[in-house]
């Protein structure tokens, strides 16, 4: 017996040992995931090369090795885009020279005058008055409020950083949802206690008279203050447990309302978010006779009315899922505001307050970024001759671009002061000592403040991708790739716009959306030049489609911002964005069938799309 104890013994510790021994190697393996990653795959694609020594081979193989080096982000986004630099030379495919130009185009100073504009705003917190403003206005409903916040990020992340955006917006909505928590807790105090008079003291005040009414009436229930209590109390938690559940929820719903208004709003401009920057890159190096097809004005054309509809349908879309939609609450009439809504816009007129007047350096900011708006959509407006092509661009040649506008307001902002220049002569002539004391102001915007800003892998990021356009296209992939989806051609173009939409939103979700676009555009445009429909058809609704990353957390920074706060879980969030998905799909098919349709001409296959044409 004591025998059978003792094997059975040995081996339970020998499984438990074993077990201990996997999960140690799992573990190991876990840790050291990204070196194996860097090691393995390469070796794991190179029997394609060598099998196939071809250059369209040659190119498939670097292109495969980024995608997943960018999926599994094993190394440094950025980094893993300067592989073209070393991968095409040595590969035969293109020049170290014609690799290199492919990371400094029209595009990536068009990225970087719009970036150094929104630092400048930044700096100066110009975007935060503006988000308090409207806010004040807007007032506190929750319905309300939502929607003035969605606005306000949504307009905000047009021009500036979807992140900063989003990173300034929600302290302020949990601010004011924990004022108007706050503020009702008060209410429902005072209400509780006007409803019993002083109960909690008046047993305290006729200890001596108890004892008599007790044995005079002993029928009579002597502890009715006692039962009053326990019932007021009993409202009371009641009451705090609803309070509590529905600023939970309206907490959620907030939050999630920011961070997708923020990658919602990112889509309208053309420098919103670096995914349209990529299209417009691509198209201008693919097809490079398109005669300036997306510019800020054809894109903001299409793009904004898409933004607007996305925005309402989804704030319909949150208030279903974390408040229910009341339309005579929402919108009705109340009269008089009440103490609790009056605290609540009483917390934005504060942080307002904290700003201070506006100030020389905001006017400044601001002027400078109405003039780059406005000299945007009048370069090229489409319908009437715009100001570059009657004073520059000459011969069908694009002498001043978008590019060429945003770096020239950008420089502006080095040259104007912060503050108003005080005139020499307005000392109070003491001697030298006001003139020692006299101290040039800073300008507008430094080259400390720009570098410690300027996210600069994003120009990598954009140059990599290019290079790998051009890399598909020298090589003769593209060419390969389009006879092998030629099948395709007898699907309906909507049909086939709606299935890579969906594709597209799906794996954004688990890449960031640079990556992705810069994989599949050049895919997309070869596709769609062998089964002859207009380049855009496909490549503007799957760029728009790779900012809607709303299901999980890691998929795009404004959404880990709010996750941060804790108030959400991951169900949460991949519960209300799967629908947002689906509306943001619908919701882009129908601007692509539309209102696209006319502002690109997209049911014909422009000249400039030919093949034939643009060969190298």
């Amino acid at each position: 017996m004591s025998c059978e104890i003792t094997i059975k013994t040995s081996s339970a510790q020998t499984s438990w040992s074993d077990l201990c021994s996997v999960l140690m190697r799992l573990s190991w393996i876990w840790e050291y995931r990204n070196y194996l990653i860097i090691f393995l795959t390469p070796l794991l694609l190179l029997p394609l090369p060598l099998v196939i020594p071809t250059k369209e081979a040659y190119c498939g193989f670097a292109i495969a090795l980024m995608a997943l080096y960018w999926c599994t982000e094993a190394l440094p986004l950025a980094v893993t885009a300067l592989l073209p630099v070393v991968l095409f030379p040595m590969m035969g495919i293109m020049e170290s020279g014609d690799v290199c130009n492919q990371y400094l185009k029209d595009t990536n100073m068009l990225f970087l005058g719009g970036l150094l504009v929104a630092i400048g705003v930044e700096q100066w917190n110009l975007h935060k008055r503006i988000a308090l403003r409207v806010l004040t206005i807007v007032g506190v409903r929750p319905a309300l409020l939502m929607m003035g916040f969605m606005g306000t990020t949504a307009f905000l992340s047009m021009w500036i950083s979807n992140t900063a955006t989003t990173a300034m917006m929600v302290p302020i909505s949990q601010a004011v949802l924990e004022q108007l928590d706050s503020s009702e807790a008060e209410a429902e105090q005072l209400e509780i206690g006007n409803g019993q008079p002083n109960s909690g003291y008046e047993p305290d005040e006729k200890t001596d008279e108890r004892p008599a009414k007790s044995e005079e009436a002993k029928d009579t229930p002597s502890n009715g203050h006692a039962v009053s209590i326990e019932e007021g109390e009993g409202l009371a938690e009641a009451r705090a447990r609803i309070r509590k559940e529905k600023y939970a929820n309206l907490s959620k719903g907030m939050s999630l309302s920011v961070c997708y208004a923020a990658s919602i709003g990112g889509t309208a401009t053309l420098t919103g978010t670096t995914p349209n920057l990529i299209l417009k890159g691509q198209v201008d190096e693919l097809f490079p006779d398109n005669g300036d097809v997306v510019n800020f004005a054809t894109w903001f054309g299409f793009a904004f009315p898409n933004m607007i509809l996305m925005l309402v349908l989804a704030w319909f879309w949150l208030q279903f899922m974390f408040m229910g939609f009341n339309f005579k609450e929402t919108f009705g009439c109340r009269g008089q505001v009440s103490e609790k809504d009056r605290k609540a816009i009483q917390v934005i007129k504060d942080e307002l307050k904290k700003l201070g007047s506006m100030t020389f350096a905001e006017g400044g900011i601001l002027t400078v970024f109405v003039l780059l708006v406005l000299l945007w959509f009048t370069r090229e407006p489409g319908f009437i001759p715009g100001w570059a092509t009657v004073l520059f661009n000459k011969d069908g040649k694009q002498f001043v671009t978008d590019g060429v506008v945003a770096i020239f307001m950008a420089l502006v902002l080095f040259v104007i002061p912060s503050e108003l220049p005080r005139c020499f002569c307005s000392g109070s002539g003491r001697g030298g000592e006001d003139s020692q004391k006299i101290k040039a102001p800073s300008a507008l915007l430094d080259w400390d403040t720009v570098h410690r800003k300027m996210p600069w892998n994003i120009l990598l990021l954009l140059g990599g991708g290019f290079a790998l356009a051009r890399g598909s296209e020298v090589s003769g992939l593209s060419v390969w790739l389009g006879h092998e989806l030629a099948p395709l051609q007898r699907i309906p173009p909507s049909a086939i716009a709606v299935l890579l939409c969906l594709l597209v939103a799906t794996f954004t979700e688990c890449s960031s959306n640079v990556a992705t676009t810069t994989l599949f555009l050049p895919i997309l445009a070869s596709m769609a030049q062998e089964i002859e429909i207009h380049p855009l058809y496909i490549m503007l609704p799957c760029t728009l489609c790779a900012s809607l990353a709303f299901m999980l957390p890691v998929a795009t920074p404004p959404n880990a911002i709010v996750f941060s706060y804790g108030n959400l879980r991951v169900v949460d969030m991949a519960k209300t964005g799967f629908m947002l998905n689906i509306i943001g799909v619908l919701s882009i098919t129908l601007a692509l069938n539309t209102w696209g349709t006319v502002i690109f001409q997209l049911d014909t296959f422009p000249s400039w799309a030919n093949k034939t044409t643009t060969l190298p």
